[in-house]
């Protein structure tokens, strides 16, 4: 029983269209070649380690050779064979070119050592992705993803960065080329075409289509739970936000800052009022100058004492002496403007 080799497919992008890798050398290989394309395929591993091989098509030969000799080539102006390792190059490729393929190997005595068959596919590449969507009437965005002209293609979804998922989805799946967005997906939309010899993606950024989501009761009683468009809403005054419309972590961030502000504010006014107290109780404490010490005056008279005759009366003399008091906390009434204390001799 011929056994089944996986697939292995290299992509790679070439002037004149897209170059694919095979290899062959195990039997039930299944290989695909891009219309237009060069496909690489690994026959055998040496030329000449093998006395002679034919590689035909529908018995039909297409190559054969002997040991490091290349006999015969049908596709000689296509194509090239190295036979140091056994590899095949076909560019340009065509419709035509696809079908089953065998490789028979043949020893001295000309009797066959060996088959293997391979199965050729060739396919229109991914040339270009067309991404288009549109809003639908409940506030839904069809999306649908097209690539002109490629066969068998294969589509995926992302948001974001991240695969499309059904909870996202009202209708198709990630896999289909038409999705339906509910109403509240909006971001990075991307769509992936690929086939098996090429792969292409389209990129767009979708929004909302500008509905709400309301669940009230209106004035004449009647409960309504449904998306509206925000612009022509009159059902309710007020309403209730799509799920998905909580609050968010920017909304948690601004009332924190604006807590932190309320409490920076207040610490600055207490910190502004012990300064001012502050500031008073020192004045207040603050000793008093020299200047504060009273000065009292005594005026003292000098005459001629009784029952002595004086030969000129003396002269009147007026002696005025400074008495310093020491430092005393004023009373709160304040002194009359000319008060003075005599004494009199």
């Amino acid at each position: 029983m011929e056994a089944v080799v996986g697939l292995f497919v290299m992509l790679l992008g070439v002037s004149h269209g897209v170059e694919t890798h095979c290899d062959g050398r195990q039997n039930g290989t299944q290989c695909f070649g891009a219309l237009g394309g060069t496909l690489v395929l690994q026959l055998m591993d040496k030329a000449s380690e093998i006395h002679k091989y034919q590689w035909s098509k529908n018995r039909t030969i297409i190559l054969e050779g002997n040991n490091n000799k290349t006999s015969f080539n049908r596709i000689e102006n296509r194509s090239f064979f190295t036979p140091s390792n056994g590899t095949l190059r076909i560019n340009n490729l065509i419709r035509t070119d696809g079908g089953k393929y065998k490789l028979e190997t043949f020893g001295s005595d000309g009797k066959s050592s060996g088959s293997r068959v391979r199965q050729l596919t060739i396919q229109a590449p991914v040339s270009s992705v067309l991404l288009v969507h549109e809003c639908l009437s409940h506030g839904e965005r069809k999306v649908s993803c097209s690539s002109e002209g490629a066969d068998s293609p294969q589509y995926s979804w992302t948001l974001d960065g991240d695969t499309l998922t059904d909870s996202q989805l009202l209708g198709g799946n990630n896999e289909t080329n038409i999705i339906t967005l509910k109403q509240d997906v909006s971001g990075r939309l991307v769509c992936s075409v690929r086939n098996d010899v090429s792969s292409h993606s389209k990129e767009e950024t979708v929004s909302t289509c500008g509905f709400i989501f309301i669940n009230c009761t209106s004035a004449n009683g009647t409960h309504i739970s449904q998306w509206v468009f925000a612009a022509d809403n009159t059902l309710c005054i007020e309403t209730t936000a799509s799920p998905t419309n909580t609050p968010t972590l920017p909304d948690v961030r601004t009332l924190t800052t604006a807590v932190c502000v309320l409490a920076a504010l207040v610490l600055l006014l207490v910190v502004g009022v012990s300064v001012v107290c502050a500031q008073k109780k020192k004045r207040e404490n603050k000793p008093k100058e020299e200047d504060d010490q009273e000065l009292t005056y005594s005026e003292v008279r000098i005459g001629p004492r009784p029952g002595r005759q004086m030969k000129q009366r003396a002269e009147e003399e007026v002696e005025y002496g400074e008495v310093k008091f020491s430092q005393r906390p004023r009373p709160n009434v304040e002194p009359a403007a000319d008060e003075c204390v005599y004494a009199k001799q």
